[in-house]
Protein backbone atom coordinates (compact mmCIF):
# COMPACT_ATOMS: atom_id res chain seq x y z
CA UNK A 1 0.00 0.00 0.00
CA UNK A 2 1.15 3.55 -0.73
CA UNK A 3 0.41 6.21 1.87
CA UNK A 4 0.66 9.93 1.49
CA UNK A 5 3.43 11.26 3.74
CA UNK A 6 1.85 12.84 6.82
CA UNK A 7 4.95 14.10 8.63
CA UNK A 8 7.56 16.79 8.07
CA UNK A 9 10.48 18.38 9.88
CA UNK A 10 9.79 20.04 13.23
CA UNK A 11 8.04 23.42 12.98
CA UNK A 12 10.03 26.42 14.28
CA UNK A 13 9.68 26.77 18.04
CA UNK A 14 8.20 23.30 18.54
CA UNK A 15 11.35 21.28 19.21
CA UNK A 16 11.46 19.34 22.48
CA UNK A 17 14.32 17.99 24.59
CA UNK A 18 14.87 14.95 22.40
CA UNK A 19 17.90 13.64 24.28
CA UNK A 20 16.08 13.55 27.61
CA UNK A 21 13.01 12.05 25.96
CA UNK A 22 15.00 9.27 24.29
CA UNK A 23 16.72 8.34 27.56
CA UNK A 24 13.39 8.33 29.39
CA UNK A 25 11.55 6.22 26.82
CA UNK A 26 14.25 3.58 26.53
CA UNK A 27 14.03 3.13 30.32
CA UNK A 28 10.23 3.24 30.48
CA UNK A 29 9.70 1.02 27.40
CA UNK A 30 12.59 -1.50 27.39
CA UNK A 31 11.51 -3.09 24.10
CA UNK A 32 12.67 0.02 22.21
CA UNK A 33 16.11 -0.14 20.62
CA UNK A 34 18.31 1.94 18.38
CA UNK A 35 18.61 5.72 18.09
CA UNK A 36 15.41 7.77 18.08
CA UNK A 37 14.43 9.73 14.97
CA UNK A 38 11.74 12.41 15.15
CA UNK A 39 9.35 14.08 12.72
CA UNK A 40 6.23 16.14 13.30
CA UNK A 41 2.73 15.45 12.02
CA UNK A 42 1.32 18.37 10.09
CA UNK A 43 -2.32 19.34 10.40
CA UNK A 44 -4.03 20.01 13.71
CA UNK A 45 -4.07 23.35 15.48
CA UNK A 46 -3.59 22.56 19.17
CA UNK A 47 -1.95 19.45 20.61
CA UNK A 48 1.57 18.77 19.36
CA UNK A 49 1.96 15.38 17.72
CA UNK A 50 5.29 13.80 16.79
CA UNK A 51 6.39 10.60 15.06
CA UNK A 52 9.11 8.73 16.97
CA UNK A 53 11.05 6.07 15.07
CA UNK A 54 13.18 3.43 16.81
CA UNK A 55 14.76 1.24 14.11
CA UNK A 56 11.73 -0.41 12.46
CA UNK A 57 9.17 0.60 15.10
CA UNK A 58 7.14 3.79 14.87
CA UNK A 59 5.27 5.41 17.75
CA UNK A 60 3.27 8.61 18.21
CA UNK A 61 3.87 11.13 20.98
CA UNK A 62 1.15 13.65 21.83
CA UNK A 63 1.49 16.51 24.30
CA UNK A 64 -0.42 19.73 25.02
CA UNK A 65 0.48 22.92 23.12
CA UNK A 66 2.87 25.49 24.52
CA UNK A 67 1.52 28.43 26.48
CA UNK A 68 -1.35 28.81 28.91
CA UNK A 69 -3.81 25.90 28.81
CA UNK A 70 -7.53 26.28 29.50
CA UNK A 71 -8.71 24.23 32.51
CA UNK A 72 -9.55 20.66 31.46
CA UNK A 73 -8.23 21.11 27.92
CA UNK A 74 -5.56 19.02 26.17
CA UNK A 75 -5.84 16.23 28.75
CA UNK A 76 -3.25 13.61 27.85
CA UNK A 77 -4.02 11.53 30.94
CA UNK A 78 -7.63 11.29 29.79
CA UNK A 79 -6.50 10.32 26.30
CA UNK A 80 -4.42 7.52 27.75
CA UNK A 81 -7.28 6.28 29.96
CA UNK A 82 -9.57 6.01 26.94
CA UNK A 83 -7.13 4.47 24.48
CA UNK A 84 -5.75 1.94 26.94
CA UNK A 85 -9.24 0.36 27.12
CA UNK A 86 -11.29 1.22 24.03
CA UNK A 87 -9.63 -0.62 21.12
CA UNK A 88 -11.24 -4.07 21.71
CA UNK A 89 -14.69 -2.46 21.53
CA UNK A 90 -14.00 0.15 18.86
CA UNK A 91 -11.11 -0.91 16.59
CA UNK A 92 -10.77 2.59 15.09
CA UNK A 93 -9.27 3.71 18.42
CA UNK A 94 -5.45 3.36 18.43
CA UNK A 95 -3.78 1.48 21.27
CA UNK A 96 -2.02 3.53 23.95
CA UNK A 97 1.23 2.20 25.44
CA UNK A 98 2.50 4.71 27.99
CA UNK A 99 1.58 7.88 29.87
CA UNK A 100 4.18 10.18 31.42
CA UNK A 101 3.11 12.67 34.09
CA UNK A 102 6.64 13.96 34.67
CA UNK A 103 6.67 17.39 33.02
CA UNK A 104 10.44 17.71 33.43
CA UNK A 105 10.99 15.33 30.50
CA UNK A 106 9.63 17.52 27.67
CA UNK A 107 7.92 20.36 29.53
CA UNK A 108 4.47 18.74 29.72
CA UNK A 109 2.88 15.37 30.32
CA UNK A 110 2.47 13.17 27.26
CA UNK A 111 1.12 9.92 25.90
CA UNK A 112 2.80 7.36 23.64
CA UNK A 113 0.53 5.43 21.32
CA UNK A 114 0.32 3.18 18.32
CA UNK A 115 1.25 4.62 14.93
CA UNK A 116 -1.60 4.28 12.43
CA UNK A 117 -1.35 5.03 8.72
CA UNK A 118 -4.10 6.07 6.35
CA UNK A 119 -5.57 8.84 4.24
CA UNK A 120 -6.70 12.00 6.04
CA UNK A 121 -9.18 14.43 4.47
CA UNK A 122 -8.28 17.96 5.54
CA UNK A 123 -11.46 19.94 4.76
CA UNK A 124 -11.72 18.57 1.22
CA UNK A 125 -11.52 15.33 -0.79
CA UNK A 126 -7.91 14.09 -0.60
CA UNK A 127 -6.11 13.79 -3.91
CA UNK A 128 -5.90 10.00 -3.49
CA UNK A 129 -9.73 9.83 -3.77
CA UNK A 130 -10.45 12.51 -6.34
CA UNK A 131 -10.93 10.13 -9.29
CA UNK A 132 -13.27 7.75 -7.46
CA UNK A 133 -17.01 7.62 -8.15
CA UNK A 134 -19.50 9.25 -5.78
CA UNK A 135 -16.62 9.87 -3.39
CA UNK A 136 -18.12 12.66 -1.27
CA UNK A 137 -21.19 10.60 -0.40
CA UNK A 138 -19.11 7.50 0.29
CA UNK A 139 -16.80 9.39 2.65
CA UNK A 140 -19.79 10.92 4.40
CA UNK A 141 -21.49 7.55 4.82
CA UNK A 142 -18.28 6.10 6.27
CA UNK A 143 -18.02 8.94 8.77
CA UNK A 144 -21.62 8.53 9.89
CA UNK A 145 -21.28 4.73 10.26
CA UNK A 146 -18.10 5.17 12.29
CA UNK A 147 -19.58 7.85 14.52
CA UNK A 148 -22.74 5.83 15.14
CA UNK A 149 -20.65 2.74 15.96
CA UNK A 150 -18.65 4.76 18.47
CA UNK A 151 -21.79 6.19 20.07
CA UNK A 152 -23.30 2.74 20.54
CA UNK A 153 -20.29 1.20 22.31
CA UNK A 154 -21.35 -0.32 25.64
CA UNK A 155 -19.65 2.08 28.05
CA UNK A 156 -19.88 -0.31 30.99
CA UNK A 157 -18.45 -3.23 29.04
CA UNK A 158 -15.54 -1.03 27.94
CA UNK A 159 -14.93 -0.16 31.62
CA UNK A 160 -15.18 3.57 30.96
CA UNK A 161 -18.13 4.54 33.16
CA UNK A 162 -15.75 6.46 35.43
CA UNK A 163 -14.68 8.70 32.54
CA UNK A 164 -17.26 11.37 33.31
CA UNK A 165 -20.53 12.27 35.01
CA UNK A 166 -23.42 11.96 32.55
CA UNK A 167 -25.91 13.58 34.93
CA UNK A 168 -25.95 17.30 34.12
CA UNK A 169 -23.56 16.78 31.21
CA UNK A 170 -25.28 19.15 28.78
CA UNK A 171 -25.84 21.80 31.44
CA UNK A 172 -22.11 21.75 32.18
CA UNK A 173 -21.36 22.04 28.47
CA UNK A 174 -23.39 25.24 28.28
CA UNK A 175 -21.92 26.72 31.44
CA UNK A 176 -18.41 25.75 30.41
CA UNK A 177 -18.76 27.35 26.98
CA UNK A 178 -19.90 30.63 28.53
CA UNK A 179 -17.11 30.63 31.12
CA UNK A 180 -14.37 29.83 28.61
CA UNK A 181 -15.66 32.43 26.15
CA UNK A 182 -15.60 35.11 28.83
CA UNK A 183 -11.96 34.26 29.53
CA UNK A 184 -10.77 34.48 25.92
CA UNK A 185 -13.12 37.02 24.27
CA UNK A 186 -11.14 39.77 22.57
CA UNK A 187 -14.02 41.72 20.97
CA UNK A 188 -17.60 42.06 22.28
CA UNK A 189 -19.74 39.31 20.71
CA UNK A 190 -23.36 39.61 21.95
CA UNK A 191 -24.52 36.77 19.67
CA UNK A 192 -22.57 34.27 21.74
CA UNK A 193 -24.22 35.17 25.04
CA UNK A 194 -27.70 35.37 23.47
CA UNK A 195 -27.33 31.93 21.89
CA UNK A 196 -26.28 30.38 25.21
CA UNK A 197 -29.17 32.10 26.99
CA UNK A 198 -31.77 30.72 24.55
CA UNK A 199 -30.29 27.21 24.57
CA UNK A 200 -30.35 27.13 28.36
CA UNK A 201 -34.11 27.62 28.49
CA UNK A 202 -35.08 24.23 26.97
CA UNK A 203 -32.39 21.56 27.27
CA UNK A 204 -33.20 18.19 25.63
CA UNK A 205 -33.12 15.01 27.70
CA UNK A 206 -30.32 12.62 26.69
CA UNK A 207 -31.48 9.44 24.96
CA UNK A 208 -28.45 7.43 26.06
CA UNK A 209 -25.28 7.50 28.10
CA UNK A 210 -22.56 7.16 25.50
CA UNK A 211 -18.94 7.90 24.83
CA UNK A 212 -18.47 11.46 23.55
CA UNK A 213 -15.33 12.21 21.55
CA UNK A 214 -16.00 15.98 21.21
CA UNK A 215 -14.30 16.47 17.81
CA UNK A 216 -15.37 13.87 15.24
CA UNK A 217 -14.58 15.17 11.76
CA UNK A 218 -12.72 14.03 8.65
CA UNK A 219 -9.29 15.33 9.63
CA UNK A 220 -9.49 13.41 12.91
CA UNK A 221 -9.98 10.19 10.95
CA UNK A 222 -7.92 8.01 8.63
CA UNK A 223 -9.36 6.17 5.62
CA UNK A 224 -8.07 3.02 4.01
CA UNK A 225 -6.00 3.91 0.90
CA UNK A 226 -8.15 3.87 -2.26
CA UNK A 227 -11.22 3.15 -0.15
CA UNK A 228 -13.46 6.06 0.86
CA UNK A 229 -15.95 3.57 2.31
CA UNK A 230 -13.85 2.58 5.31
CA UNK A 231 -12.48 4.65 8.18
CA UNK A 232 -9.78 2.68 9.96
CA UNK A 233 -8.73 5.15 12.66
CA UNK A 234 -10.19 7.93 14.77
CA UNK A 235 -7.66 10.35 16.28
CA UNK A 236 -7.46 13.10 18.93
CA UNK A 237 -8.94 11.62 22.13
CA UNK A 238 -7.97 14.12 24.82
CA UNK A 239 -11.51 15.51 25.25
CA UNK A 240 -13.31 12.14 25.34
CA UNK A 241 -15.92 11.69 28.08
CA UNK A 242 -19.36 10.16 28.59
CA UNK A 243 -22.63 11.98 28.13
CA UNK A 244 -25.24 12.75 25.47
CA UNK A 245 -24.09 11.38 22.09
CA UNK A 246 -26.03 14.02 20.16
CA UNK A 247 -23.73 16.67 21.59
CA UNK A 248 -20.96 14.88 19.69
CA UNK A 249 -22.98 14.58 16.50
CA UNK A 250 -23.82 18.28 16.67
CA UNK A 251 -20.09 19.05 16.71
CA UNK A 252 -19.61 16.94 13.57
CA UNK A 253 -22.37 18.89 11.83
CA UNK A 254 -20.74 22.19 12.78
CA UNK A 255 -17.77 21.44 10.51
CA UNK A 256 -20.07 20.94 7.53
CA UNK A 257 -21.01 23.60 4.95
CA UNK A 258 -23.98 25.56 6.26
CA UNK A 259 -26.38 27.96 4.55
CA UNK A 260 -25.82 30.52 7.32
CA UNK A 261 -22.13 30.67 6.34
CA UNK A 262 -22.55 31.23 2.60
CA UNK A 263 -20.16 33.85 1.33
CA UNK A 264 -17.93 33.62 4.41
CA UNK A 265 -14.48 32.08 3.86
CA UNK A 266 -13.56 29.99 6.89
CA UNK A 267 -10.48 27.79 7.31
CA UNK A 268 -12.25 25.10 9.36
CA UNK A 269 -15.29 24.27 7.22
CA UNK A 270 -15.41 21.41 4.75
CA UNK A 271 -15.12 22.34 1.06
CA UNK A 272 -16.42 20.39 -1.94
CA UNK A 273 -19.57 18.74 -3.27
CA UNK A 274 -20.45 16.92 -0.08
CA UNK A 275 -24.04 15.99 0.79
CA UNK A 276 -26.21 18.50 2.61
CA UNK A 277 -26.54 18.25 6.37
CA UNK A 278 -29.98 16.63 6.00
CA UNK A 279 -28.28 13.60 4.46
CA UNK A 280 -25.90 13.30 7.41
CA UNK A 281 -28.81 13.52 9.82
CA UNK A 282 -30.68 10.78 7.93
CA UNK A 283 -27.63 8.49 7.80
CA UNK A 284 -26.69 8.97 11.44
CA UNK A 285 -30.28 8.33 12.55
CA UNK A 286 -30.35 5.12 10.52
CA UNK A 287 -27.06 3.79 11.89
CA UNK A 288 -27.49 4.91 15.51
CA UNK A 289 -31.22 4.56 16.09
CA UNK A 290 -31.40 7.92 17.89
CA UNK A 291 -34.22 10.45 17.49
CA UNK A 292 -32.86 13.61 15.87
CA UNK A 293 -35.98 15.78 16.04
CA UNK A 294 -34.12 18.35 18.21
CA UNK A 295 -30.87 18.34 16.32
CA UNK A 296 -30.99 22.12 15.80
CA UNK A 297 -30.57 22.60 19.55
CA UNK A 298 -27.45 20.46 19.46
CA UNK A 299 -26.15 22.36 16.45
CA UNK A 300 -26.56 25.63 18.34
CA UNK A 301 -24.50 24.27 21.21
CA UNK A 302 -21.90 22.90 18.83
CA UNK A 303 -21.34 26.24 17.12
CA UNK A 304 -20.92 27.88 20.52
CA UNK A 305 -18.28 25.31 21.47
CA UNK A 306 -16.48 25.64 18.15
CA UNK A 307 -16.43 29.42 18.49
CA UNK A 308 -14.79 29.01 21.92
CA UNK A 309 -12.12 26.67 20.57
CA UNK A 310 -11.25 28.99 17.68
CA UNK A 311 -11.12 31.99 20.00
CA UNK A 312 -8.78 30.09 22.35
CA UNK A 313 -6.47 29.30 19.44
CA UNK A 314 -6.63 32.91 18.26
CA UNK A 315 -5.74 34.06 21.76
CA UNK A 316 -2.68 31.84 21.76
CA UNK A 317 -1.61 33.47 18.47
CA UNK A 318 -2.16 36.99 19.83
CA UNK A 319 -0.18 36.20 22.99
CA UNK A 320 2.76 34.85 21.01
CA UNK A 321 2.39 31.34 22.46
CA UNK A 322 2.37 30.08 18.87
CA UNK A 323 3.67 31.56 15.61
CA UNK A 324 1.42 29.31 13.51
CA UNK A 325 0.03 31.78 10.94
CA UNK A 326 -2.98 29.52 10.29
CA UNK A 327 -4.41 30.93 13.53
CA UNK A 328 -4.22 34.59 12.53
CA UNK A 329 -7.78 34.67 11.10
CA UNK A 330 -9.46 32.43 13.66
CA UNK A 331 -10.82 35.39 15.62
CA UNK A 332 -13.13 36.31 12.72
CA UNK A 333 -14.07 32.65 12.30
CA UNK A 334 -15.07 32.51 15.98
CA UNK A 335 -17.40 35.48 15.53
CA UNK A 336 -18.99 33.85 12.48
CA UNK A 337 -19.71 30.67 14.40
CA UNK A 338 -21.21 32.61 17.31
CA UNK A 339 -23.61 34.18 14.79
CA UNK A 340 -24.57 30.75 13.41
CA UNK A 341 -25.06 29.40 16.94
CA UNK A 342 -27.65 32.10 17.51
CA UNK A 343 -29.52 31.22 14.31
CA UNK A 344 -29.84 27.58 15.38
CA UNK A 345 -30.79 28.54 18.93
CA UNK A 346 -33.66 30.58 17.54
CA UNK A 347 -34.98 27.65 15.45
CA UNK A 348 -34.54 24.76 17.88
Amino acid sequence: MTYMKDTASIRPGEDLDWTTLETYLQAAMPDLSGPMEVEQFFGGHANLTYLLRFEDRELVLRRPPFGKIAPGAHDMKREYRVLSKLNPFFPAAPKAFHFCADESIIGANFVIMERRKGIVARYRVPKEFQDLDNVEYRMTDALMRTEAAFHTVDVAEADLLDLGKPAGFVERQLAGAEKRWSLVETDPTPAMYKALEILGKDIPKAQAIALVHNDIKFDNCQFQPNNPDEITTMLDWDMCTIGDPLVDFGVSLSYWPDNHLKGIELPVVLHGNFPEKDVLIELYAKYSGYDLSRINWYQGLAYCKLAVILQQLYGRYLSGATKDKRMANLGEAAKAFAFVALQYAKTQ
